[in-house]
């Protein structure tokens, strides 16, 4: 069939203006890009409907998920830009017929040529969308890398050069990677397995004899590998170029950053390298940019907690803090506070380092020491921009929190971080810079303590029978437990043999009440402000925890990992 009999089914199948299509079969002929990617990009249909229309006009079958039951070794055969290049997967050969996955009718060449690639009889084609396509290739070629004590082998068989000759000025997919460095390799190799295990920070560690690489998942470091202590420099070097740092300075601190794309995920990597006694040593902090933004019901607030946080986020201003450790999930908090809020109505502006997701409809300030771009500078911009809503990342000193609580005390939400162990905490950390108590009863409408906890695997979870010790560490009796199963993770390939698989939050939510801000006004410590929002029905973190516990989502151990100070 030839395009124009082509568009004037689309035209009858689906309704489209035939001026669209016209256009589209004209910007074909100019360009040569295939005319179903032209239709495509004018936004007039979508890509599961014309596929659709497609599978019916040319009698093939459209797949919504691509199962394939090729071999690693067999999808190995075929260079990864091939199949990414022309948007094909194969995905099964059996009795001499390969099936392959294909997004364009047209494509009859490339499909041609994987009777060739693959020595079979026939080739059988069936529909399926881009993404589908490239989420099966990539899955071919993630299983098909080398494992680390393959790339350790061939850095020993190759040489101690840093192979820093070819650019990293576009964003290249690592899984495309075709160069035989071995440093470039192993680099390469580290980047990928750690978004592939969903690790959060990369540590290469140098020691007196020996070199460490670490990953840090759901918040506990896990040794990986350990390369030759001799390649260290090389590995060094590599990093720094490819977050365009000077190579030459070994004695002082240096930050960078560099993008790279694994799988399709566009991942920014923060890069902090400090010298030690034995060499650089090197934090690399990933973040998945196409992650999905979290909504509040899935960060593991209760029913109640998230009835309280919501009645929080919706007033029409004050301060919201949310406390914490490093690592504890308040941007994520945050995020979703926003996003919630996120509206044509409101004028939402935030001041952050760095800038972990980028909201629609929101205007976000980068931080930047350098030209001195500061929080406090950044804030006092944004109340010049009419906000309703203002972010600030963390509150650092007292400029910064004098200019939110202004802000607060004029008409705006305002929302920001303190590191605090607990919510009574946060009280007391603003008096201790130097705020003054009746205005941080003024301002302060409510304080959000948070901690991460591992969720047990749901492969390989299993009941157990806690402990005497454990109960008593949860305040919890036999009688209290119930006929409520605890478990734990046995450990398994899906979760690296750790027994856990993902994390979710526990939460204490202090809501600044009357007897509460009296207190503040008063100059009471952190325990008797705890103490008087406990009486007033607040649930402890570990009360939280507890209840996390009794759902089966986590362990005692968990818990108390991140609860006991």
């Amino acid at each position: 069939m030839n395009e124009k009999n082509l568009a004037r089914f689309i035209h009858e199948s689906l309704g489209l203006d035939m001026e669209l299509i016209q256009e589209a079969l004209e910007s074909h002929r100019r360009t040569s890009q295939p005319f179903i990617d032209l239709l495509l990009k004018t936004g007039a249909v979508s890509e599961e409907e014309l596929l659709e229309v497609l599978a019916q006009r040319f009698n093939l079958p459209l797949f919504k998920n691509l199962k394939p039951r090729l071999s690693v070794e067999l999808a190995g055969r075929v260079p990864i830009n091939y199949f990414k290049k022309y948007t094909i997967a194969p995905l099964n050969l059996e009795d001499g017929v390969l099936t392959v996955a294909v997004n364009d009718p047209y494509m009859i060449n490339p499909v041609d040529e994987m009777r060739l690639f693959f020595n079979c009889l026939k080739v059988n084609r069936v529909l399926a969308t881009r993404r589908e396509i490239l989420a099966c290739i990539h899955r071919f070629y993630d299983q098909a890398g080398d494992t680390s004590e393959e790339v350790i082998q061939d850095l020993d068989a190759g040489d101690e050069t840093a192979g820093g000759g070819d650019a990293f000025g576009e964003t290249e997919d690592l899984l495309d990677a075709t160069s035989e460095a071995p440093v470039i390799r192993l680099v390469n190799h580290v980047l990928t397995q750690a978004a592939k295990r969903q690790a959060s920070d990369i540590h290469i560690e140098p020691y007196q004899k020996d070199l460490k690489v670490r990953y840090r998942i759901d918040g506990i470091l896990y040794e990986i590998l350990s390369p030759p202590k001799r390649f260290q420099s090389a590995i060094t070097s590599r990093i720094k170029i490819m977050a365009n740092l000077n190579i030459a300075e070994k004695r002082l601190p240096q930050d960078g950053r560099i993008q790279i794309r694994v799988a399709n995920k566009d991942i920014d990597i923060r890069v902090s390298i400090i010298p030690t006694a034995f060499g650089e040593r090197i934090v690399l902090r990933l973040l998945d940019k196409t992650a999905a933004l979290l909504g509040l019901e899935e960060l593991g607030f209760g029913p109640k907690k998230l009835t309280v946080f919501r009645s929080l986020i919706s007033r029409v201003n004050g301060i919201i803090l949310v406390t914490g450790p490093t690592g504890s999930g308040k941007s994520t908090t945050l995020y979703a506070a926003l996003n919630e809020l996120n509206s044509v109505e409101r004028n939402i502006i935030t001041v952050e380092d760095p800038i972990e997701y980028q909201l629609y409809g929101v205007g976000q300030i980068q931080v930047n020491p350098k030209i001195n771009l500061t929080f406090a500078k950044g804030l006092r911009a944004i109340l010049r921009h009419d906000p309703d809503v203002i972010m600030v990342g963390e509150i650092r000193d007292l400029e910064t929190v004098e200019i939110a609580i202004q802000a607060s005390l004029t008409g705006h939400l305002v929302f920001s971080t303190l590191h605090t162990n607990d919510s009574a905490g946060a009280v007391t950390r603003l008096v201790d810079m130097g705020v003054e108590p009746f205005l941080i009863s003024s301002a302060v409408v409510g304080v959000v303590a948070q901690r991460l906890v591992r969720v047990v695997c749901p492969k390989c979870r299993e009941p157990y029978n806690p402990s005497a010790e454990e109960l008593a560490e949860m305040n919890l009796s036999p009688r209290l437990l119930g006929n409520r199963q605890l478990y734990r993770g046995r450990g398994c390939g899906d979760c690296f043999d750790t027994g856990y698989r993902g994390r979710t939050s526990i939460y204490e939510i202090m809501v600044m009440t009357d007897s509460i801000r009296n207190l503040v006004l008063k100059g009471a410590d952190a325990n008797q402000i705890r103490q008087a929002a406990i009486a007033e029905g607040m649930a402890t973190l570990k009360q939280d925890g507890t209840e996390k516990l009794l759902a089966g989502a986590t362990t005692v151990a968990e818990v108390l990992r991140v609860t006991q100070d």
